[in-house]
């Protein structure tokens, strides 16, 4: 029997069932299998794939939907992966075809990578902002002359801080993602906030990935505020951290750079639909993930 055309492959919605080979198309890529983030996607979002007739996915991405439920305000594509065998065949192009005319008028966001940013602006996103990768061990032995501003008093957060944070994030972030945050105790292994007078001015969490713990969000109300976050989760680990700043925030950037974390890459935050994100990015410094931001 001849081996199906991958146009005409059908792409289904994914599911839980669908967590392995997701991890191995991950995998195929060359990236980790992030069994644990691929967990939370597929149950805050919507997968998407095309399934291989010989065993396992050709391609498969994830769209995180904000807002009031069924007419959502926005859509975070992210993991938009095609297995090595079936590249340049045109089969990522054919599933975010498929994304965009699925989603309508929903503005969408997603964060690219320089390889991918080519598709996604022929697909009409268009770049208007970009993260630093940040990679490293955090350490507080730095020079006497880089004198660290005054701490900002940070707890674990509780189940009843739950409705402040939410009411913090949706001002930040600029559409409500309750969905996402309330995941977050079971997700993360740290979740914490900071704290003035008794009221939150900031929250973070740091979660498993691989033998990093990646650090977002990263909500606060400034830059003090979100370097005691930052500190307070580094001081609660032993792995190495791993976090995606926006490079507007460079006296963030620089502080973390000097306590240990290095660049490791770049990526293009793009929109459709909307000249750029809503919220506030004076007190947004890094994403939960690049794949639902």
């Amino acid at each position: 029997m001849p081996t199906p055309s991958l146009t005409t492959l059908p792409i289904r919605r994914l599911t839980h069932r669908d967590l392995a080979a997701c991890a191995d198309l991950s995998e195929d890529r060359g990236w980790p299998r992030e069994e644990h983030k691929w967990r939370l996607l597929l149950s805050a979002g919507m997968g998407y794939g095309i399934d291989d007739p010989d065993g396992g996915l050709v391609s498969a991405c994830v769209v995180t939907e904000y807002g009031p439920y069924g007419t959502p305000s926005l859509g975070a594509v992210g993991m938009v992966l095609v297995a090595e065998r079936h590249a340049r065949q045109g089969v990522g192009r054919r599933l975010m075809r498929h994304i965009v005319c699925r989603m309508g008028t929903t503005p969408l966001t997603l964060h690219a990578t320089p390889n991918g940013r080519p598709l996604y602006e022929e697909l009409g996103f268009k770049t208007t902002g970009r993260a630093e990768m940040l990679r490293g061990r955090f350490t507080t032995d730095v020079p006497d002359r880089d004198v660290p501003p005054p701490g900002v008093a940070t707890r674990a957060a509780t189940a009843e801080d739950l409705p402040s944070i939410l009411r913090l994030d949706e001002e930040v972030f600029g559409v409500d993602r309750t969905h996402v945050i309330t995941r977050l105790p079971a997700f993360a292994d740290q979740f914490r906030v900071a704290e003035e007078d008794g009221r939150i001015i900031g929250y973070s969490a740091a979660w498993p990935n691989m033998d990093t713990q990646v650090v977002g969000p990263l909500i606060a109300r400034d830059t003090k505020t979100a370097q005691s976050l930052l500190a307070s989760l580094a001081a609660r680990t032993d792995r190495p951290l791993r976090t995606d700043i926006d490079v507007r925030h460079e006296e963030l950037l620089a502080w973390a750079k000097a306590r240990g974390l290095e660049s490791v890459a770049f990526n293009s935050v793009m929109t459709h639909g909307i000249p750029e994100l809503p919220g506030d990015w004076r007190r947004r410094f890094a994403p939960l993930t690049v794949a639902a931001g």
